[in-house]
């Protein structure tokens, strides 16, 4: 693992210094992935101007819902959102290459075309959260403090974990990109907004098939003293790091399943 993520940060690093030799436009596509990202945070301004709450949440709870899936969405795009383009390099027979290379097969997808260009979201997600902090109802003691940073880390995890098993899936299906985004750009756009708006079907989805719900719903619904929806224990609230690694887990025994089947392009 410490020779795997020493290659990581190696290769992202090479990465990082060829886009840095255009620093301009590095700059320029830097600022334009943040105001991308912050015009969605508008749009929740837009509607608060209209409406007092959503679902029973003000605007400042709905902004720590939003900042925070953002942040955890965020973080796994910026250091694992390249392995969803592996379909890419099955079909083309690109994929042939990394294997003869001595390094994880893992490693060379997930820091190919590392883009730190996409801190962005990182910025805004982090800037969100900063304004929201301070003006929700909430009692900073240090199991609150704990609750949030472990929720910000598991909810990373999970994440990067969902890139990963839809990534494993294009090596059966090659061309399943647009099905991964569903579940991790979709799920981090379900993730910014209170769960009591939505069916309690969808609701059930996102807790007990893919537990998204633990990225930040349940978490911080014990934070703000709000009750959860599906009326579940309040222990529940508290399992995201399991969750996290239950799900990292699996995700890698997938991931290994996947790359033994693979059987080239036939070309």
């Amino acid at each position: 693992m410490v020779e795997g993520t020493r290659a990581f940060f190696l290769v992202a690093w090479m990465w990082v210094r060829s886009s840095l030799t255009y620093r301009t436009s590095f700059v320029i596509t830097t600022l334009a992935n943040l105001a991308i990202t912050f015009l969605d945070f508008v749009v929740v301004l837009l509607m608060f101007s209209h409406v007092d709450a959503l679902g029973g949440f003000g605007l400042a709870e709905v902004a720590l819902l939003y900042g925070s899936a953002s942040l955890a969405l965020g973080v796994a795009d910026l250091l694992l959102g390249n392995v969803e383009r592996v379909g890419e390099r099955i079909r083309d027979g690109s994929l042939d290459v990394l294997l003869v290379r001595p390094v994880s097969i893992f490693v060379q997808v997930a820091a190919d075309r590392f883009a730190l260009r996409r801190l962005g979201r990182v910025i805004q997600a982090l800037a969100v959260l900063g304004w929201a902090l301070p003006r929700v109802d909430v009692d900073w003691s240090a199991g609150a403090v704990a609750l949030l940073v472990v929720m910000l880390v598991s909810g990373s995890v999970i994440f990067g974990a969902v890139f990963v098993l839809g990534s494993s899936f294009q090596f059966w299906a090659q061309d399943a990109a647009q099905v991964q985004n569903a579940f991790t750009y979709g799920g981090g756009v379900l993730l910014q907004y209170p769960p009591t708006i939505f069916p309690r079907e969808l609701v059930r989805g996102v807790t007990f098939v893919l537990p998204l719900a633990f990225v930040n719903w349940l978490p911080a619904l014990r934070l703000l003293g709000r009750e959860d929806p599906l009326g579940l224990p309040g222990w529940v609230d508290f399992l995201s790091p399991l969750v996290a690694v239950v799900l990292s887990v699996l995700t890698a025994w997938v991931w290994r399943s996947a790359v033994r089947s693979y059987r080239s392009t036939g070309s």
